[in-house]
């Protein structure tokens, strides 16, 4: 069985406080991107694990792959499979593909050995895996709230935009990222501001926090977010705790040349 895992960028993202347990309670808007991976998961007699594309560092067992499968395989004894992961999204880039990976295996498993979970199972299993694993289940924007884990669906659309998402050559680490944040509390919720606001009014009402240390730390993420607006972006961020930013324009734009030598996507929205 064959699925396309998808990525997301981050609509605005507010890092409210520090829990107790460690984690950061955030606000933020998942929306989903048409640049996937391919994953492919078969019965087998021996378990396997293999990737192409872009390579994986670390050791497999650590795959969010293959700790999605390790964790069904627990729960319901499933027998092996033979999971090819073909990794297009880069890592380290703040736009989910290693969660979206995780989420697609969930759902392929319970569909392939018909366990029958209900979206509401599925969710709880994915929310183990990752704070933002949940999310890759569904296919439209959703306001993320507590770790990003509480999900409640939001009426907006980019339908007609065109999107730009540009890798520089750096890696943030979301650990390192948490470190430098100052939470904050602001009088307008994200939540408001997608709702009641145009595209072209978000560049001075939607905010990243992540931006403040992370552009500091990384000035080539900085100037890539600046590059997109110099290219006539309505609005442009950096996605999740980086590297990646993207931007959001009202027609097609061909920036290959401006960011030549950079991990690069574009598309309709």
């Amino acid at each position: 069985m064959v699925a396309f895992p998808h990525c997301k960028i981050n609509l605005g993202l507010r890092i409210v406080n520090k829990r107790e347990d460690g984690f950061h309670n955030i606000e933020t808007c998942f929306y989903p991107i048409p640049w996937c991976d391919v994953l492919e998961v078969i019965p087998s007699s021996t378990f396997s694990f293999n990737s192409t594309g872009i390579s994986i560092p670390g050791d497999k067992e650590n795959n969010l792959c293959v700790k999605a499968y390790n964790a069904m395989k627990k729960k319901f004894d499933l027998p092996p499979v033979a999971i090819h992961l073909h990794k297009v999204v880069p890592m380290g880039a703040g736009l989910g593909g290693g969660s979206s990976d995780a989420a697609f295996t969930l759902k392929i498993l319970n569909e392939l050995f018909s366990l029958n979970l209900s979206a509401q199972e599925l969710t709880l299993e994915a929310t183990k895996l990752g704070s933002d694993c949940s999310f890759f289940l569904f296919q439209s924007a959703m306001m993320g709230t507590g770790r990003g884990d509480e999900l409640s669906p939001m009426n907006i659309s980019l339908a007609g935009k065109f999107g730009v998402i540009i890798k520089p050559e750096v890696h943030v680490s979301t650990a390192e990222a948490y470190k430098n944040i100052k939470p904050g509390i602001s009088d307008i919720s994200i939540k408001e501001i997608l709702e009641t606001s145009e595209v072209k009014d978000w560049k001075m009402l939607l905010f990243n926090d992540f931006e403040a240390s992370v552009f500091g730390r990384y000035p080539s993420i900085k100037k890539a977010k600046e590059s997109l607006y110099e290219a006539g972006a309505l609005y442009a961020s950096m996605s999740g705790s980086g590297s990646s930013v993207f931007g959001l324009f009202s027609a097609p734009v061909d920036l290959k040349k401006r960011f030549e030598g950079l991990v690069y996507w574009s598309g309709n929205l």
